[in-house]
């Protein structure tokens, strides 16, 4: 799979993917949930564009909407379309939600987020989602954005956007940083949902090293093969 308006493909020579089949996944943060159904989607492509509409605001444990932690989301936008005849914001309970393992090598983990339109309606997805990793301890780990420009995109019902979390494979041969699930916030939403981690550990010592493979997320953009597209 890949994303409109890409700017640099992450994983290289990937085999591109059919359409999405995945299952629904919302809840809070004491929920969990299995990340892996139907066609596992390849990472995401980068999308350029105007700078996303999320701001760096602070929430709760487990995500940024309004409040505090992690990247994301900001102002709520209204449901179905506004005034002008706009799509409105695509919110957290008409999103599915899955994570997928896209790792490739022996150090640089990739894991994609995707978001697929279930709610009936065409929605507005732009900017970076709120994302914090939270870990078999129960330690929360915040996840920053890696910079890179977001494109706003609408989303039909049936399609999808997603994005990826890049982090540090643990190559130290011990346990490391076992991670147990993702809790994000759409952008421009509040309401975060909690998904399983599908991937494998980070290293102990300072998973998000300034040198190396940084732990941080790419913007959302649109998947260009979703079935409704």
């Amino acid at each position: 799979m890949k994303l409109t308006h890409a700017s640099k493909t992450l994983l290289a020579g990937l085999t591109l993917l059919g359409a999405l089949s995945l299952t629904a996944c919302n809840g809070d943060d004491g929920a969990d949930a299995s990340s892996s159904a139907g066609t596992k989607p390849t990472a995401v492509s980068e999308g350029a564009g105007s700078e996303g509409a999320g701001s760096d605001g602070a929430g709760s444990d487990g995500g940024s909407g309004s409040g505090s932690g992690g990247s994301g989301g900001g102002t709520t936008g209204s449901t179905g379309a506004d005034q002008n005849g706009k799509a409105g914001t695509c919110r957290s309970d008409e999103l599915e939600v899955t994570a997928h393992d896209n790792s490739t090598d022996k150090t640089e983990g990739i894991v994609t987020v995707v978001f697929k339109n279930g709610g009936g309606r065409d929605c507005a997805i732009n900017g970076y989602a709120g994302v914090n990793l939270k870990s078999a301890t129960g330690d929360t780990l915040p996840v920053g954005r890696n910079g890179e420009q977001a494109h706003s995109a609408v989303l039909k019902d049936g399609e999808s956007a997603a994005f990826n979390i890049t982090f540090p494979i643990n190559d130290s041969g011990g346990s490391g940083v076992r991670i147990a699930k993702i809790l994000v916030t759409p952008p421009n939403e509040t309401k975060t949902v909690t998904i399983a981690w599908p991937a494998g550990s980070l290293p102990v010592d300072n998973p998000d090293a300034p040198s190396g493979t940084k732990l941080s997320i790419s913007p959302v953009g649109k998947v260009s093969d979703s079935p409704a597209g």
